[in-house]
């Protein structure tokens, strides 16, 4: 029996290609051997991994629950199928296994730091994320500048090494009466090794084949210990070297420009005539150590998990001209010279320096039949904020000298969390006990944005990111008490129900409960049929109420500004935001119609009632339609904005608020189907994800803003056509002895986004359907060395670049927009083919 669980739990583990690298932990007998026998292979893929739980953790609080009996859509990824991936990072890993799990391949400003990622099309904030159960804290960083991931300030899935994972459970419902009211789109929790004994050390070293994002990486695992006592540990060094996918700068490829710069001859610039390196990867280096204990005390187990990460990175910004930063001096006879700080002009660069720490303690045990889990976490992340080779226009211009790098602020964001949980099982005469949990939770948030130095906020800053000001500047605070039940039973063998309610009270927003039904009924062992129904309630997080900064280009200057703030009264715009609300329907089927091949087909919709989004940009100068209200705003807000982009560029405001509700339909498939042959193992799987987002309501332009719409067209696509229309993965592992070559086909389905230069004539950039491939190569000489090489987007695919006469239209008004050439909501990047090699030794 214990021998068909395992096999049963690791042929679900399939449904992303890769578990089948099964059969490299075996030596060239122990291979044959699993030639002919799926389950001797699937039991050396347990030997490989360590020791792996046949049970699942996430979607129910039921104990004892399989994967394959699961009443709720799970995708069971092991360490093996995150590392053969061959992502550089946790978030590209989950990526490339679950279809609709969507990764962000560029951000602006601090997001393109922090990349960030969504399930089934919905907002980062819309998915929790769990470790060992436990809620995960969020970043301190906000995406800001518009796109399909803007407001994402979820967990960071990268100060979490690959190394200490045993497996993820990535549950694709809505979950919000179980684990938290924001577990809309669903969860992914991240089970930590446990092993006491052994270890591996692996390295990496990677780049682009076009040049750029060089990586290298080293971690190692280990654990100490014995049965009643362990404690496990990860470290993990990783470096990631930038990459530039621009195009050509109109502003210095134009004659009659360049005679107009103070040295017109730019084609001695360094790199001319590409100087504007803001499309691509940052550069970054990160150090993160991790680790896993428990131990046994009488009758109660002890556990502690945590981690601490670092992070350094950089990234580039738009180029800025020659005469961007002037000086005018007068002698003593009245005679006056204009001088230069960069006579070829700057490239500017934003920087980070990141402080990640995680802790949980916890206790459980039992008493009086009733098993009891206490625990507390606490998370905190830190970001300081650097401007680099840059200049403050104005303080050179008064005086004559500038700083060329600021300290610009800093943001701050933790969470400390206490739960205890309750339960047991109750036999009242139905096929299988009633199972109570009870449970109580209380959450202390805060969010803390620090001033800049006093030169990075002197009038409009430092070019490219001026520092946070006094009036950005302020702490938050909020407190989150829950209660919650579950309740599981069969009535009879066939049919399982689930039923959750909980309670949360919010200090700034209330009170709210939310429930979940779930449904699974097994026809035969063939054929079963599930479906939940759930509600759901979102507070904004503390960022998207509070943040407040102001955003610039080299000709544009736009304010975040916060909903709380009373400037936002003067835009009608003053009500601050409010939780959303959401109800999700799934019904799916999981089928065995022959022996070995196992498929589920869900289909979901989830309807959200004001969804905190951000507005279209808010014109006060330079737009096709300008607010005097919007100016009013800025300067009620004590913002100060660069003159010359007052007088020639674009002014404007962006702020969150409750304007749209949103229903969002889709199915997902996933197959796997294990086949052996006497040349060796082959494993097929197929997945794919289905996804459409309508907008279903839009809130009422406010009057104060002169006939423009509060979200413009590209405000509307970012939520209903950015994410692919559709994407199948197609996979297959052989393995043979020594050997494995694992193939992934991957099909992305038609995506588009509107854009306009000035909000008044919108541009439709389109990528088409495309495939893509990924190859991995293993060779293992020895049981315990294992060496690839692969390729992820093997052919070098790029997306369609955006619409030609949006192109032509930045170009023709030397708008530095131009040199994006690529549509940043590429869901496979925008880099190309990225090839690699893997050592690793295990021990």
């Amino acid at each position: 029996m214990e021998s068909l669980k395992l096999r049963q739990s690791l042929q679900v583990f399939a449904c992303v290609p890769l578990v089948l690298s099964a059969a490299l932990a075996a030596s060239a007998a122990q291979a044959q051997e699993a030639a002919a026998s799926t389950e001797v292979a699937a039991a050396e893929t347990t030997a490989e991994m360590g020791s792996l739980e046949e049970v699942i953790v996430t979607g129910t609080r039921r104990v004892g629950l399989e994967v394959s009996e699961s009443p709720a859509p799970i995708q069971v990824l092991s360490a093996e199928t995150l590392k053969s991936s061959g992502a550089t990072d946790l978030i590209g890993s989950l990526a490339a296994t679950v279809p609709s799990f969507t990764a962000q391949a560029f951000g602006g400003d601090m997001a393109n730091q922090t990349l960030s990622a969504k399930l089934r099309g919905l907002s980062p904030n819309h998915a929790l994320v769990l470790v060992n159960g436990k809620r995960r804290h969020t970043t301190s960083s906000l995406a800001v500048l518009g796109g399909p991931y803007q407001g994402g300030a979820s967990a960071d899935l990268n100060f979490i090494p690959v190394s200490a994972i045993e497996r993820i459970e990535v549950l694709t419902d809505g979950a919000a009466a179980q684990y938290g009211t924001d577990a809309i789109a669903g969860v992914v929790n991240i089970i930590l090794k446990k092993n006491y004994s052994g270890g591996l050390v692996d390295g990496t070293v990677g780049a682009y084949k076009d040049g750029g994002g060089d990586t290298t990486g080293v971690s190692g695992n280990a654990g100490l210990g014995d049965e009643n006592a362990f404690f496990n540990f990860t470290a993990e060094v990783r470096n990631h070297a930038a990459s530039d996918r621009g195009g050509i700068d109109p502003r210095v490829n134009d004659p009659a420009r360049l005679a107009s710069y103070p040295n017109s001859n730019m084609a001695l610039a360094r790199g001319y005539p590409y100087l504007n390196h803001i499309l691509g990867d940052s550069e970054y280096h990160l150090q993160v150590a991790m680790f896993n204990a428990g131990a046994k005390l009488g009758g109660i187990d002890l556990y502690s998990f945590g981690s601490y990460g670092k992070k350094k990175a950089e990234s580039y910004e738009n180029y800025r001209l020659p005469s961007r930063v002037s000086h005018t001096s007068t002698d003593s006879n009245g005679d006056t010279t204009k001088t230069y700080l960069y006579p070829f002009g700057f490239s500017p660069k934003e920087a980070s320096d990141e402080d990640d720490l995680s802790l949980t303690v916890g206790a459980k045990g039992e008493l009086a039949g009733w098993m009891w889990d206490a625990a507390s976490t606490y998370g905190k992340d830190q970001i300081k904020v650097y401007t680099l080779n840059s200049a403050n226009a104005s303080l050179y211009a008064d005086t004559g000298a500038t700083p060329t790098d600021f300290y610009d602020g800093r943001f701050f964001a933790s969470q400390w969390t206490n739960t205890l949980d309750i339960g047991k099982d109750f036999d009242v005469g139905m096929a299988t006990p009633l199972n109570v949990a009870l449970g109580i939770e209380q959450r202390r948030e805060t969010y803390e944005i620090g001033a800049g130095d006093p030169a990075s906020r002197y009038k409009e800053g430092g070019q490219s990111f001026p520092g946070y000001a006094l009036t950005d500047a302020g702490k938050h605070n909020r407190d989150n008490y829950a209660i919650y039940a579950d309740f599981a039973v069969s009535p009879v063998a066939a049919w399982q129900l689930d039923a959750a309610l909980r309670y949360e009270h919010f200090s700034d927003f209330g009170s709210t409960t939310v429930g979940k039904l779930t449904s699974r009924y097994d026809f035969t062992d063939a054929l079963a049929l599930r479906g939940t129904v759930s509600t759901g309630f979102r507070a904004p997080t503390l960022a998207e109420e509070y943040y407040s900064a102001t955003n610039v280009g080299p000709s544009t200057a736009f304010v975040q500004l916060p909903p709380n703030a009373p400037a936002a009264a003067a835009l009608g715009l003053g009500d601050g935001l409010q939780p959303e609300k959401s109800t999700n329907f799934s019904l799916g089927i999981v089928a065995h119609p022959i022996e070995r091949l196992t498929m589920t087909l869900d289909a979901y919709q989830i309807e959200i009632r004001d969804r905190v989004v951000g507005t279209g940009t808010l014109f006060g100068s330079g737009g096709s339609v300008n607010s005097p209200a919007v100016n009013a705003a800025i300067a009620a807000n004590g913002n100060f904005l660069d003159p010359d982009v007052v007088a020639n560029g674009q002014t404007g405001i962006n702020i969150f608020t409750n304007g749209i509700d949103t229903r969002t339909r889709g199915v997902d498939l996933v197959m796997t189907f294990p086949t052996s042959y006497d040349w060796g193992n082959i494993d097929w799987t197929a997945s794919a994800n289905y996804n459409k987002t309508e907008v279903t309501k839009i809130r009422a332009t406010p009057t104060e803003l002169a006939g423009q719409p509060l979200f413009d067209a590209t405000a509307i696509s970012d939520l209903e056509t950015t994410a692919p229309k559709y994407r199948v993965n197609l996979g297959a592992v052989w393995t043979y002895e020594k050997f494995a070559v694992k193939l992934q086909e991957t099909l992305y389905g038609p995506s588009s986004e509107m854009e306009s230069p000035d909000g008044g004539t919108y541009y439709e950039n389109k990528i088409k359907a495309t495939p893509v491939t990924d190859l991995e190569l293993t060779f293992k000489p020895v049981s315990s060395v294992k060496f690839s090489v692969g390729a992820n987007n093997l052919f070098n695919t790029y997306p369609d670049q955006k619409n030609g006469d949006l192109l032509a239209a930045y170009r023709a008004d030397g708008n530095n927009s131009a040199v994006t050439i690529y549509p940043t909501f590429s869901p496979f990047g925008i880099n190309g083919a990225y090839y690699y090699a893997k050592l690793g030794y295990t021990f």
